[in-house]
């Protein structure tokens, strides 16, 4: 896939850009504040609608205005010639593709795939669980329907269980009312959760081995928030739930379930976090992002445009010229930059 065009209005800093494409490598240079960030993030939203720096859509609107709009044009492997215009409201969104409305956005999602490089990256590695977990569900959601519905039925059902748990009178039919679809949820969540890291983990440890040049190998793994939880069933889970009451209902929260899931990362069999270097969590981070590329081309069968958000320039010349060594050549990337990467990894 190739983004011939884009548009965008009132998002941000920017009140309109038009923007054309050609060949498949672009570089946005400029000043830091002039918008480059913005406009990557504009293209981002066309996966899985929803912004990387932001789960906020109402800071994506410009000041004053009551509405962001976002156009892309694209060359694609599936449908040809597509427009996508994404329009962005207090309310909520609205997308069209090809002039006609999407009637479900959950659908919709997967079908422009676009993975996003960003300097934020590193807290993959070196942040808290939730910023794992969410990189894990948009990965997912974007090429799995069903995924994204099981998922959003477990945050409703715990909503509504940790609703009551606050009101700290809750009985257990009560409890239990939310426990059953609780416990369904989970069980398909934790299950295709595992599923989705074991095939992530393979493409982690080849992107790695390329961004670090062989060596010490990189590792994903599943790191469920309840032990065994993705060989549990519904009413395995509903069980677990049902030993936590009493534990919760101090607490006033649930506390165990995918929702404390957790993603493990590794360099050379150690704990990223803690014992890897500067350079090996940079490594690992990018590699987190070639390996999301490389599942996103092999479940859609759509190869996804790279948006590299000033990150290269943090690479030291290895590191970039391996970073480019890790595409072919049907990627499109579409860089930002205070001055212009050069290829061989002698630039920023």
């Amino acid at each position: 896939m190739r983004l011939a065009k884009i548009t965008v209005q009132d998002f941000r800093n920017i009140g309109l850009a038009e923007l054309s494409f050609a060949g498949r490598r672009q570089f946005l240079v400029g000043e830091n504040g002039q918008g480059k960030s913005n406009l990557l993030e504009a293209a981002g939203l066309v996966t899985a609608l929803r912004s990387f720096r932001t789960s906020d859509d109402r800071a994506l609107i410009a000041h004053g205005k009551t509405e962001a709009a976002v156009a892309c044009e694209f060359e694609h492997e599936k449908f040809g010639a597509a427009r996508v215009v994404i329009r962005l409201r207090a309310g909520g969104k609205e997308v069209q593709w090809d002039g006609e409305r999407v009637p479900r956005l959950g659908e919709f999602l997967g079908r422009f795939p676009a993975v996003v490089f960003s300097s934020q990256d590193q807290q993959f590695v070196r942040g808290a669980p939730g910023g794992r977990r969410r990189w894990l569900d948009l990965v997912l959601s974007a090429t799995d329907a069903d995924y994204l519905r099981e998922l959003q039925d477990y945050h409703r059902a715990l909503a509504g269980r940790n609703a009551l748990l606050k009101r700290g009178a809750a009985g257990a039919g009560e409890l239990e009312s939310f426990e059953q679809p609780l416990a369904r949820a989970a069980a398909e969540v934790s299950r295709r959760r595992a599923a989705g890291v074991s095939c992530l983990s393979g493409y982690v440890a080849e992107a790695y081995a390329r961004m670090a040049g062989g060596g010490e190998a990189a590792g994903l793994a599943h790191a469920p928030g309840v032990a065994g939880g993705a060989e549990l069933d519904a009413a395995g889970w509903a069980a677990v739930f049902a030993r936590g009451r009493a534990r919760d209902a101090v607490m006033r929260a649930t506390l165990g379930g995918p929702h404390r899931d957790d993603c493990a990362l590794t360099v050379a069999g150690r704990a990223a976090r803690e014992f890897a270097s500067e350079g090996q969590q940079r490594s690992l981070a990018i590699a987190l992002r070639l390996a999301e590329a490389a599942f996103l081309r092999a479940r859609t069968g759509v190869t996804p445009v790279l948006l590299a958000d000033d990150v290269l320039g943090e690479l030291d010349a290895g590191r970039r010229r391996r970073f480019w060594g890790a595409l072919d050549e049907e990627h499109q990337v579409i860089a930002t930059g205070t001055r212009a990467p050069d290829e061989t990894g002698a630039g920023a």
